[in-house]
């Protein structure tokens, strides 16, 4: 199912420049003479219709609407800002002839049940649906019917007790919608015009750009620290030996990162190595760590991320096809709750398979912190726990994350691990005064808990035991230099616990935003942190100067609040969105005015052009800067920046014999930034490899297919 924030970015160009015409589309469902006595479900892909098929009889037809039957027009704006925001709907050609198709369907039938997910979006579907079917109009009646997870007693649950369309959820859906419209149909026009043709504004996606490129800043800005560290080798009276960190001088504690005075780490070096050292204090305690929650969207997005190297995007793919086959739970919650059922066939295969010691303290339920979150949705979880990892019939990549899943649910059932940790507290003193202490910990699983299902990173450690007044002697001392690091660049899942911790966006946005931002060629990906590109920094910059509530992340998060409280029939949606259009779009206007392209690009150079014999000028495209004449439109001349140009390798082209190879990156496509090696003869010779000829590892975006790029770009303007 594609979200409305993916369906804003896809569409901003087109009401700029005039659409190209759809290929003509077959319908997906066909209509078939029915009884009365069918009824007609309604869902949004053929593969949970199939799946849904197989619990029910002949008394029912499961068909698929391919997700929104309805949406804003891509040529136009779609929203009659002059009259309460009225939203224009229209059919989609695409979707045009499985609207007929399901209308005849519909009035064969005894009556409709509109069966879509159960979150915002999966509410506007079926409110679309009704309307386009016109269900109403014709007396068809109809139910809505929600469900958390595809199995027979869920279905037929759902069926037994069916509801009508909850309107405060189609309406917040519908105010996200319009106002990502409205954001992104007018500031993508203004930074075209401004800036460089092929730019565009998103809502949230801007906010997230915003947050990497900030980080980049300080990153560039960060200037290192030297500070020291002091460890300690010491040995007990039975020759048993361990390491200790210097802690306190002084009596005072040494503050992060460490000790920043050479001096001083020169004077403690010569004192210690005299000094009289003791224990004067040990402890032994039992540390307990409880059970991490089932999956929420988040979670699982963050832990696929740096467990399994899965994209968001990848991820939330393999999860609804797990979710439509039947084997997982809704993948789009904010929940941690646990139905009592899932309980209870958890419970049996932990006593059966692990035993009763595994039983302690269970069953165990979660409480959402999000206010949002509604307790009688659940979280990710396998639909029937009975089914182990490798025991289903499933591809690599959808194995690994059921895997994933099934293990964190299964692991929050389980008891806390038992932990015996250790602390020493050494002083060492000279003539009874006491110069510096040195600590050292250790810890060892004495109960795994949950950890026998889902290991998490431990290393064991060992202490000597002693006790407190017992002599030591220090055996060796050695001081260390290092250097402060900045901080690091965000990663897929640092990212979305960031956006999660400011309360942007919501579970069906992080995939989406994470997509929208390398697709528009703003952030690449090296060695899998994000990093700016050229125009993606313009762009930020751009917004974030004359835009800043666009990019306000405080701003972000109440407007998210506000979207919650319209879910929840406490706000009315056309004041949230005139409350933030109203002054936005005053701005925008006034923007026009003062904002010069001049401002932000058009670089002068001392180079002039070959044709003509104007300046060259360096100028930005949606691929990042290049030089073209100054001279344009009357001389088209572009070139790439020196610093942009091939890289040699020395290497003669195999393919062709003539030419050599050099490094490029590809600049167009889902590969866009990824390094391939071509021939430097190229049109002539198409000669591209992945693999560098040179035999060294570079890392950058994730491969596709090689895609040579044109020393040219088409954004002259």
């Amino acid at each position: 199912m594609t979200t409305e924030t993916e369906n804003t970015e896809k569409e901003i160009e087109a009401v700029i420049e005039e659409p190209k015409p759809k290929k003509k589309t077959k319908a997906k469902a066909k209509p078939r003479a029915k009884s009365k006595a069918i009824k007609l479900i309604i869902v949004e892909s053929p593969t949970k219709a199939k799946t849904i098929s197989k619990f029910l009889g002949k008394g029912y037809d499961v068909q698929s609407s391919y997700g929104h039957v309805r949406d804003l027009p891509k040529s136009s704006l779609g929203i009659d800002t002059e009259h309460d925001f009225e939203p224009h709907y229209i059919t989609p050609r695409k979707n045009q002839k499985v609207v007929t198709a399901l209308k005849k369907l519909a009035a064969k039938s005894s009556g409709v049940i509109l069966a879509t997910d159960e979150d915002r979006e999966g509410e506007a579907i079926a409110w679309h649906l009704a309307t386009a079917l016109e269900l109403e109009k014709k007396n068809i009646p109809s139910e809505r019917i929600v469900f958390h997870e595809i199995t027979e007693t869920a279905i037929k649950e759902a069926i037994s007790h069916p509801r009508t369309i909850d309107i405060n959820m189609v309406d917040a859906q519908q105010a996200r919608r319009i106002l990502d419209r409205l954001v992104g149909y007018k500031l993508s026009p203004f930074l075209w015009k401004k800036v460089v043709r092929g730019l565009s504004a998103g809502r949230v996606q801007s906010v997230a750009l915003r947050l990497i490129a900030e980080r980049e800043d300080e990153i560039k800005a960060f200037k290192p620290q030297t500070y020291y560290t002091i460890a300690g080798m010491f040995e007990t009276a039975e020759k048993e030996s361990f390491e200790a960190s210097l802690s306190t001088i002084d009596g005072k504690e040494i503050e992060e990162p460490g000790i920043e005075d050479k001096a001083v780490v020169e004077r403690l070096m010569t004192d210690l190595k005299t000094a009289q050292f003791s224990v004067t204090s040990a402890e032994n305690k039992e540390l307990k760590k409880n059970p991490p929650p089932p999956f929420i969207t988040s979670t699982l997005q963050q832990t696929a991320a740096q467990r399994l190297r899965f994209s968001a995007k990848k991820t939330m793919f393999l999860a609804q096809s797990l979710y439509e086959q039947g084997f997982i739970t809704y993948m789009r919650t904010d929940s941690v709750n646990i139905s009592e059922d899932a309980l209870k066939v958890a419970a049996g295969w932990i006593g059966e398979k692990l035993g009763e010691a595994y039983l302690e303290g269970g069953p165990r339920r979660y409480k959402s912190k999000s206010r949002l979150a509604q307790e009688a949705h659940e979280a990710i979880r396998p639909t029937d726990a009975r089914k182990e990892p490798g025991g289903l019939t499933l591809d690599k990549d959808q194995a690994r994350l059921y895997d994933l899943i099934w293990k964190r649910f299964m692991a929050s059932q389980l008891p806390q691990a038992v932990f015996e940790n250790r602390k020493v507290v050494i002083d060492g003193k000279e003539k009874d005064k006491s110069l510096a202490t040195f600590s050292a910990s250790s810890s060892q699983i004495k109960f795994d808990g949950f950890l026998k299902i889902w290991p998490t990173a431990f290393e064991a450690s060992y202490l000597p035991l002693v006790e407190e007044n017992d002599p030591l002697t220090l055996t060796n001392i050695q001081d260390t230099e290092h250097l402060t690091e900045p901080p690091p660049r965000f990663t897929e899942a640092s990212l979305i616990k960031t956006l999660e911790k400011h309360g942007i966006g919501r579970p069906s946005t992080y995939a989406p935003i994470i997509s929208v931002i390398q697709v528009r060629n703003y952030v690449i990906k090296e060695k899998g942190h994000f990093v700016p590109t050229e125009i993606g920094t313009l762009a930020n910059t751009v917004i974030s100067t004359n835009f800043p509530e666009v990019v306000d992340i405080e701003f972000t998060a109440k407007m998210e609040n506000h979207l919650d409280d319209v879910a929840e029939g406490k706000t009315d949606w056309r004041k949230i969105i005139k409350d933030f259009y109203d002054p936005f779009a005053k701005n925008l206007e006034v923007k026009y005015e003062e904002v010069s392209k001049t401002d932000f690009i058009n670089e002068t150079t001392d180079e002039v052009c070959e044709k003509c014999g104007k300046p060259m000028l360096i100028k930005f495209g949606r691929f990042g800067k290049f030089m073209a004449c100054s001279g344009y439109p009357e001389c088209k001349t572009t070139k790439t920046l020196p610093k942009d140009a091939p890289k040699p390798t020395g290497i003669k082209c195999e393919k062709c014999g003539e030419g050599e190879l050099v490094e490029r990156r590809v600049s167009k496509g889902r590969a866009r930034g990824k390094l391939f090696w071509g021939c430097n003869r190229y049109p002539k010779c198409d000669n591209a490899v992945w693999e560098n000829p040179l035999g060294e590892k570079k890392e950058s975006a994730e491969p596709t297919e090689p895609e040579i790029p044109a020393d040219k770009t088409d954004d002259t303007e």
